[in-house]
């Protein structure tokens, strides 16, 4: 039962009790109030100091958008399929297909525009085996890329360990050599060789490298909208090629499987026992129906993601026009802060929602600045840099990422500290650990490799996604194993 703490007097003047809730609650939304006044005193100040800081509030207030969806929406890759798969409980991966329908939507005029930031990654085999490790890795750990920097926001350990797990890990696989040298093809250090890059570039010493430049980079990237013959930034390549044929249309076949397989049986029991008809294209229909609207708290929030995201791409598009630059990297040199950029002078600049790859930059300048060597490989030295975290552009949108799940956290009085206990702190660890590896091959995870993807129509998104669900599928498999397994043990010592 609560205990009064203090007389108050409400809004329309009666004296009554605030509670220790009432006043636990008023708390947790004065921090959320100081978050938000933090991140605009960081805005303001760094626009005064010099204006091209503009830049990188962008990303700031983008990514504190990203982060109140995320929350909201309770928006998770792991949970939507260990739910279907472990329960069959649906809602969620519809939730997260009809996000990202909306997303793609709000995209496609975007794209047709010309104005998009969005660009295409290599299509073969390699995104299906990526998205097996990573959707192994989620569901071991509890959760997705994204969904780990929210629920750290909420304040959960659990989170901050497979978010650290996963920047480790990447970090350490774009250096790996020396032994893991044994197990590249000739044909990919032949290739990788091929490719004139420059010295500084260590190309035939790195598994990845030579994954990359030997075998990744010789495959098409693209759209649904180039198979299909159409230019990308058309309006029929746009809202034809890509929205209806690369989303729609797979989108509405997979939630058709999913109602059939995971739904209808239930929603046609409902209707037998209120005594309405079971049958017939109308019941179907208000059955599909009732699937698609499941979930609304993770589709509204799809729906502000997809509209956010699109917004993200006009307005880097329009900086970088304004100041002349097509990536980040000259921004970061014009102001003075040019350690860490790659051979070509960039930074990790995506110009829209990305995660993963700017965590891994956190571990790769730490590991510079303690003399071990991370310029030389393709993922660091060559593409994406080690800026300094205080001024990497996509560093501020994670790190807003986490403030705005925080701000929105408290506000609805859902912040907790969560300890992790030793058990559970070791599945975080392995959990990174495969998301990592899967991360790198897929070159980006759930948000970067399959949602960003599919909504713009890339033909890889939804491969990444296949293997992704398999992934799932094999960690709840081993989970169910691993926990029959465990009780079996316990049973066992209790002489049962």
């Amino acid at each position: 039962m609560q205990q009064p703490v203090a007389d108050a007097v409400t809004a329309d003047g009666v004296i009554g009790t605030v509670t220790t809730e009432d006043e636990k609650r008023r708390k947790h939304r004065l921090w959320a109030k100081g978050l938000l006044g933090f991140f605009a005193f960081i805005s303001v100040g760094t626009y005064i100091y010099n204006e091209y800081y503009i830049y990188l509030s962008v990303y700031l207030w983008f990514g504190l958008i990203y982060g109140m969806c995320l929350q909201y929406g309770k928006f998770c890759f792991s949970s939507a399929f260990r739910d279907l798969f472990a329960i069959r409980v649906p809602r969620m991966l519809v939730g997260i297909v009809i996000a990202t329908l909306l997303f793609g939507a709000v995209s496609a005029p975007i794209t047709a525009s010309g104005l998009s930031t969005f660009h295409a990654a290599p299509v073969s085999e390699h995104a299906i085996i990526a998205g097996i490790f990573f959707g192994v890795g989620m569901v071991i750990a509890g959760g997705c890329a994204s969904s780990s920097l929210y629920k750290t926001g909420e304040g959960n350990i659990n989170a901050l360990i497979v978010i650290l797990s996963i920047s480790v890990t990447q970090a350490l696989f774009a250096d790996v050599g020396g032994w893991a040298n044994a197990f590249v093809p000739e044909s990919w250090t032949q290739s990788a060789a091929e490719k004139g890059l420059p010295a500084s570039i260590t190309v035939t010493d790195g598994w990845v490298d030579q994954y990359l430049a030997g075998y990744v980079w010789n495959k098409p990237a693209l759209t649904y909208a180039q198979i299909l013959g159409l230019p990308n930034d058309s309006v029929a390549g746009a809202f034809v090629g890509n929205l209806f044929v690369g989303i729609m249309l797979p989108a509405g076949i997979l939630l058709a499987v999913v109602y059939v397989v995971y739904w209808r049986k239930s929603f046609l029991n409902k209707r037998k026992k209120a005594g309405k008809p079971v049958s017939g294209i109308g019941t179907e229909l208000a059955g599909y129906w009732s699937l698609i609207i499941a979930n609304k708290r993770t589709a509204i929030a799809g729906l502000i993601l997809g509209i956010a995201c699109a917004l993200h791409m006009l307005v880097i598009q329009g900086l970088r026009v304004k100041f002349g630059f097509k990536n980040a990297g000259v921004l970061l040199d014009r102001i003075g802060w040019d350690f860490g950029l790659s051979v070509q002078g960039t930074v990790f600049d995506p110009g829209y929602w990305y995660v993963t790859t700017q965590e891994a930059q956190w571990v790769g300048w730490v590991l510079q600045k303690m003399g071990i060597e991370n310029l030389d490989n393709i993922y660091f030295g060559f593409v994406n840099g080690i800026p300094n975290p205080a001024i990497n552009p996509a560093d501020w949108m994670s790190l807003a990422l986490i403030g705005g799940a925080a701000i929105m956290a408290l506000y609805h009085n859902e912040f907790k500290f969560k300890k992790p206990t030793w058990e559970t702190a070791m599945w975080s660890v392995i959990g990174g650990f495969f998301m990592g590896i899967g991360a790198r091959l897929g070159l980006g995870c759930n948000v970067g490799a399959f949602f960003v993807r599919v909504a713009n129509g890339d033909a890889s998104g939804w491969l990444f996604g296949l293997g992704m669900a398999a992934g799932a599928y094999l960690g709840v498999k081993f989970f169910n194993w691993w926990t029959e397994r465990k009780l079996a043990k316990e049973m066992a010592s209790c002489g049962l």
